[in-house]
């Protein structure tokens, strides 16, 4: 019996390649199932429903696990994490087109570190940066002082809520992690994303 857990990437890629394994396949969609997970919640949608966004990065796995090729340099994992990234920010764009209301405005939240700890935003996008390269870069450059500023807007636990929430943990993960109830951690969230949403477009408030 084929121990399909203990097989690299490289090599159940290239049972599915070579083989149509399902059961190779089946193990690489498990295998990287956090890894869709953690990606679509970095985007950080308001009002939509983050089973949707799953639902497209895990056809941007599929489609990662058909295509790679490993005399490539770069390894299985970044590439699929590009394949996830870039069919997520596929969807988004025909959703806006579509006119889709939820899908409209959001926010893309990479989390990484800076100086002030926080690891919050490194990107802002919206309909109409999407629609504007100019604001895309200005948003980009101004990363840092987002970053800063929503040091200010967020309390420490809405921070550490936010970067666990990004990471892909659990509500229950998240629970143990920070000693809160799986309550708090909801209310926490939802405060995030009020905060997020008068930061991001006061005019609307």
């Amino acid at each position: 019996m084929i121990d399909y857990g203990n097989m690299s990437d490289n090599e159940l890629v290239q049972m599915v390649a070579s083989r149509n394994d399902d059961c190779a396949m089946e193990c690489l969609l498990k295998r990287y199932g956090n890894l869709v997970r953690k990606e679509t919640r970095t985007v950080f949608i308001l009002g939509a429903e983050q089973d949707d966004l799953i639902q497209e990065g895990m056809i941007g796995l599929y489609k990662a696990i058909k295509s790679y090729n490993a005399s490539k340099e770069a390894s299985f994992k970044t590439f699929a994490t590009l394949c996830v990234r870039s069919q997520i920010q596929s969807a988004i764009t025909a959703f806006n087109r579509k006119k889709h209301s939820p899908l409209n405005d959001y926010l893309s939240i990479y989390a990484d570190s800076d100086e002030t700890g926080t690891g919050v935003i490194s990107e802002i996008v919206s309909k109409d940066t999407m629609a504007n390269p100019e604001k895309v870069v200005l948003a980009r450059e101004n990363k840092k002082d987002v970053d800063v500023k929503l040091f200010s807007v967020l309390s420490k636990f809405e921070r550490q809520v936010l970067d666990l929430f990004l990471d892909g943990l659990s509500y229950a993960e998240m629970s143990e992690i920070t000693g809160k109830s799986e309550k708090a951690i909801d209310n926490g969230l939802q405060r995030i994303r009020a905060k997020l949403r008068k930061f991001f477009y006061p005019e609307t408030h």
